[in-house]
């Protein structure tokens, strides 16, 4: 694929990963994803905006061939998917310098082995004149590093925004076209790296709301001209009020479980509480993260294993620890066999959810009809604290 021109002088280049399927051995990726790399020829200078992932470091050579000489390589971020393929870069323009953060210095010689003297570090706000062309950089820490920042080109109001708005998705559009993908696609992408980091991610919406932006050109899927899109999006995101949402993350071994989860399911749902409902032996983790995104409560359905939550609970248990929802209620229900210390242990793993914790349901055996009552009791007090904190 050849540069392509966004505006004069201006191209995105880079690489589109279209059968990749995990991120950083976690993440899913159903619809693959891009490597953005921009490239601006200033009228004194030229400068390339981050770099791709080092297994397609060809396609991004094979994009730079006419390019004779590259000023600056900015490295908004440090991780190799941006930056990985900075040494090769520096081998072809060894007269380049890496513009970065000062927290990003470290790191790049540190993870990417490039000597401290080809790095030049800007402060938050400097600027880089390329001619006519200026970038003004940014920083934006904890989006979702501390050391990333994001470049605004002032003479064209492009936000080159790293991962900052980004959506994992393979395409060849320049551009979003289809509005539903990308945005769920995009809040995926909040929710599995951003999420932990809203309220310092405020601050750097407001940061980047000061500038006229008409195209928001990100490092993960298609730019955006039309930026109100995903920046409301964001802000719909981070805001501090979750929805009527019920979440049950839940495994089922012999029945039992399953049984529970599903009289709560229609218990919920008959008292006006939406859920979303994830048997953990079949779901997708993203989507799983998507919806904690909004929810105000989670509900963990486990059987008991050696008087312990099922493993496969528990690893869903520590994500959402490390995610920090805005949640303002947990629960679990679930079924035991001789014993069990699910509950407490469970309450253990998530110290960084400021949940309040409504009383869990745990039967021994099969249940019966005193237990599917108190999945009612359960289901109205769900309801009941909704109501009472404007949960709508």
């Amino acid at each position: 694929m050849k540069p392509r021109k966004i505006k004069e002088n201006i191209f995105l280049i880079g690489g589109v990963d279209w059968n990749r399927r995990l991120f950083d051995s976690l993440i899913p990726l159903p619809d693959g994803t891009s490597y953005n790399a921009y490239l601006i020829k200033g009228s004194g200078k030229t400068a390339l905006l981050d770099t791709v992932d080092p297994k397609l470091v060809e396609f991004l050579f094979a994009q730079l061939e006419d390019v004779k000489n590259i000023d600056y390589i900015i490295s908004h971020h440090t991780e190799q998917d941006h930056s990985g393929s900075i040494p090769m870069i520096l081998e072809k323009y060894p007269n380049a310098k890496v513009i970065a953060s000062d927290k990003a210095k470290g790191m790049i010689m540190d993870h990417l082995l490039v000597p401290e003297e080809k790095i030049q570090v800007v402060k938050d706000g400097e600027e880089l004149s390329l001619g006519d062309k200026t970038l003004k950089f940014i920083y934006t820490p904890w989006v979702h590093w501390p050391e990333t920042m994001v470049t605004y080109l002032k003479e064209d109001n492009i936000l080159f925004s790293c991962d900052f708005f980004g959506s994992h998705i393979a395409t060849s559009d320049i551009f979003v076209t289809d509005e539903g993908l990308v945005y769920e696609s995009a809040k995926r992408y909040f929710a599995e790296i951003m999420m932990p980091f809203r309220n310092i991610i405020k601050n750097n919406i407001k940061k980047v709301s000061e500038y006229k932006i008409d195209i928001i050109a990100p490092s993960h899927g298609p730019l955006y001209d039309k930026p109100e899109f995903i920046i409301e999006a964001y802000k719909d995101w981070i805001a501090d009020t979750p929805k009527n949402i019920a979440v049950i993350p839940y495994i089922s071994m012999h029945g039992s479980t399953e049984k529970m989860v599903m009289h709560l399911t229609a218990a919920l749902a008959e008292r006006g509480v939406k859920v979303h409902l994830f048997d953990l032996a079949v779901t997708d983790i993203g989507k799983l993260a998507i919806t904690l995104v909004d929810a105000a409560t989670i509900i963990i359905g486990t059987p008991t294993v050696h008087m312990s939550p099922h493993p496969v609970v528990t690893y869903a248990v520590q994500l959402a620890n490390i995610l920090r929802p805005k949640l303002k209620f947990a629960s679990v229900v679930g079924s035991y066999g001789w014993a069990t210390k699910a509950v407490e242990q469970i309450a253990g793993m998530i110290p960084n959810l400021k949940v309040e914790i409504l009383n869990p349901v745990i039967v021994k055996g099969y249940p019966k009809e005193e237990d599917l009552k108190a999945l009612d009791t359960l289901a109205q007090a769900v309801a009941d604290k909704h109501k009472e904190n404007n949960v709508i």
